[in-house]
């Protein structure tokens, strides 16, 4: 059996299984093969209340005291009552767990696993309580202890135990040795095992320093294999002419002038250097980083403004329909309003098959000359007649198929690429090696600095009355949760959006708007939301890291993000900035469900500063080598595994040796004749870590 083989070749994997996987992103061995867990847990034995940290997941033996009360709150199903470990007493709530309820009567006694919780300073007045813990008998959990268990990302319906029996069945059946691609004189000089151990380790771990090598060998192959295709692909620094060459023209100037407020010192440096590229003859090829909120859309729109001026068409891409739409209307409006030469057009996915159709008609007839969009921008179907200028925006959130496929629709066109992740200089010279590169580093001056809190799970009921006092106001807010629905196994006291967007409704008044937002929902649906939003309707959005790109709503002044310690800094800050643009003082929380003390000090850095580039620098000195999960920068990277902030040593001596590796001509020999027939087969899918 081959790895490339569909998920249903494994025994056990039906059609509605095969479903579940595919709403993970899992359709193929090989694509299971590479859904590495996102957590590990160890099975401890069962300690006693007194004796259990605060914030951690523990197991407890305890007896329920007396049969368990049941209500309705709204649409939610609440269970509670108190059970005893022999000393002290802990309450005991379940949510929407109609099975408890048989279970749950007095006398019982089972082992209780979760997050213990609890309240009061002194220990003679402490309080203590679990929400929904998973149940065990001793049989049940002997087997568990003594190991290193995998926890995978869910949806409804799936569970952790099928995941964990599909892993192990894919990784004894796949191609038995997979054919080492990595020449062996690297492999002994950054002592890494082999691919096929580093698999087995990394699902089903012996101990954690087997899993420590399984990840460093995955890590370094995605960094291998990507900067070396990358570096193949394109010479550095390689000046081309262009064959859409421009001139200036007075509307820049004329926008400029008649704009509502004056650029920074910083945009008008960036532009200055854009409008020098795109009048050199030759073409351009330049990275605009800059801060959430400083301004990088009006500086796209400039460049916009040039190229269809000197009678060529332009292309803006944006991650997510959302951000396009946005961009979309942003530019309708200001076209509107001062006469400008755009003649916009929204391409996405979402788009009617009809509709589609005319669009392309007009894209080719050049009767639009700008394009914004998503993915749907570089269908076959879409032909230009004068695409002169492609801007690509967030493009971490692109593989290089993609942007490349953009570009080649250009024909030699010049591309912009902005991006609002902060990224250390030395990392940057690393990933955008062959881009020029541009930063606006400072914030429009009428932008109120946000005020930032960390704070713990018992400032929660305090937490939602200040939402409510700025609702009130006529303000809003957003609620973060680093999931979209609970997974039926162990989550961690992970929050989820799902679940607490029902809570929440509970707990606020009833005349308070509240509604969920998550990628898994259809793109209508979406759009309405966030149209509802923006229009004020909804108050409070309970919301997945979706929003992180773009959304401008100024009436939004809270957003309060649970799980904050599972977030890597430089989303979190990302995050942070969909508040802060309006004239309002904008407040963040973020709420840390941890007591782990690193935890702390890394959160208290977004805590001192709202300077994405100083909380970049700042992050990777506080990066162990400790962690290893639940830090990434954003969930919507295409990474599997690495982290260019965690695992930024590693990147500078891969960028080295691969450096050495083609300037020696050694990929031309023998004994990287499997790497070269590896990068042949998989050309176009790997990761374009200059874009991140």
């Amino acid at each position: 059996m081959k790895d490339s083989e569909n998920i249903t070749a494994l025994k056990g994997i039906g059609e509605k299984t095969a479903k579940l996987l595919k709403r993970i992103g899992i359709t193929t061995i090989h694509e299971l093969l590479l859904y590495y867990p996102r957590s590990y847990q160890s099975y401890l034995p069962p300690v006693k209340l007194a004796e259990a940290k605060p914030g951690e997941t523990v197991t407890l033996e305890l007896f329920v005291l007396a049969d368990f009360k049941w209500k309705k709150v709204r649409n939610l199903s609440v269970g509670s009552g108190l059970c005893c470990d022999g000393e002290d007493r802990i309450a005991i709530t379940f949510f929407n767990a109609p099975y408890m309820k048989k279970r749950m009567t007095k006398g019982c006694r089972y082992l209780f696993r979760g997050k213990l919780k609890t309240e009061g300073a002194s220990i003679e007045k402490r309080r203590y309580s679990m929400d929904q813990p998973k149940l065990y008998s001793w049989d049940e959990y002997q087997k568990l202890t003594g190991q290193l268990w995998p926890c995978y990302g869910l949806t409804a319906g799936l569970t952790n135990r099928t995941l964990l029996k599909a892993a192990r069945q894919a990784l004894e059946v796949a191609a038995s040795e997979p054919e080492e691609y990595i020449p062996a004189d690297i492999l002994e000089e950054y002592q890494l095992i082999s691919r096929k151990e580093a698999l087995w380790q990394i699902h089903f771990p012996r101990d954690y320093d087997h899993l420590l090598a399984a990840r460093k060998r995955l890590v370094f192959d995605e960094f291998f294999l990507f900067l070396i295709s990358i570096r193949q692909m394109k010479e550095y620094n390689e000046a081309s002419h262009t064959d859409y060459p421009m001139i200036e023209t007075a509307w820049p100037d004329r926008l400029l002038e008649q704009l509502p407020y004056t650029l920074t010192k910083a945009q008008l440096r960036v532009w200055d250097e854009i409008k020098e590229d795109l009048t050199s003859g030759f073409c351009m090829n330049r990275l605009v980083q800059g801060d959430v909120g400083s301004g990088k859309t009006i500086v796209a729109f400039l460049a916009l403004l040039l190229a269809v001026s000197n009678g060529y068409q332009g292309a803006m891409m944006a991650p997510t329909e959302i951000l396009a739409a946005q961009h979309f209307e942003q530019m309708v409006q200001l076209t509107d309003k001062h006469g400008l030469p755009f003649r916009p057009v929204l391409l996405t996915g979402s788009v009617s098959a009809s509709a589609k159709k005319e669009i392309y008609q007009r894209i080719r007839d050049g009767d639009v000359n700008v394009i914004i969009g998503t993915h749907a921008l570089i269908q076959e179907k879409v032909n230009y007649q004068k695409l002169g200028l492609v801007i690509t925006d967030e493009q971490h959130r692109f593989g290089v198929r993609q942007r490349e496929l953009l570009n080649e629709k250009g024909g030699g066109a010049h591309v912009l690429v902005m991006s609002a992740t902060p990224i250390p200089r030395t990392l940057a010279i690393i990933l955008y090696g062959d881009m020029h590169l541009s930063v606006i580093g400072e914030l429009p001056a009428d932008r109120l600095p946000i005020k930032n809190c960390v704070v713990g799970t018992s400032f929660r009921p305090k937490a939602y009355e200040f939402i409510l006092r700025e609702v009130r106001k006529g303000n809003q807010a957003y609620v973060i949760c680093p999931m979209v629905e609970a997974g039926e196994e162990d989550t961690d006291g992970l929050e989820n959006v799902t679940d607490y967007g029902e809570r929440l409704k509970s707990i606020l008044p009833e005349d308070v708007h509240v509604e969920i937002l998550h990628g898994k929902m259809r793109p209508a649906d979406k759009k309405r939301i966030m149209d509802a939003f923006a229009a004020g309707d909804v108050h409070v959005l309970v919301s997945t890291t979706v929003i992180e790109v773009g959304i401008n709503v100024p009436r939004a002044t809270v957003m309060m993000i649970e799980n904050a310690e599972r977030f890597g800094l430089a989303q979190l800050h990302q995050l942070r900035g969909r508040i802060g643009r309006g004239k309002e003082q904008s407040y963040c929380i973020f709420m840390n469900c941890s007591d782990n003390k690193q935890s702390m000090e890394r959160l208290d850095i977004l805590n001192h500063s709202n300077d994405g580039f100083k909380i970049a620098e700042e992050d990777l000195k506080h990066r162990g080598p400790g962690d290893l999960f639940g830090i990434r920068q954003s969930g919507d990277m295409d990474f599997k595994i690495a982290d260019i902030y965690q695992d930024a040593e590693l990147l500078k001596k891969i960028s080295i040796s691969v450096d050495k590796l083609l300037t020696s001509g050694e990929l031309a020999t023998e004994s990287c004749a499997p790497l070269k027939r590896y990068l042949e087969e998989n050309a176009g899918n790997f990761i374009d870590f200059r874009t991140i």
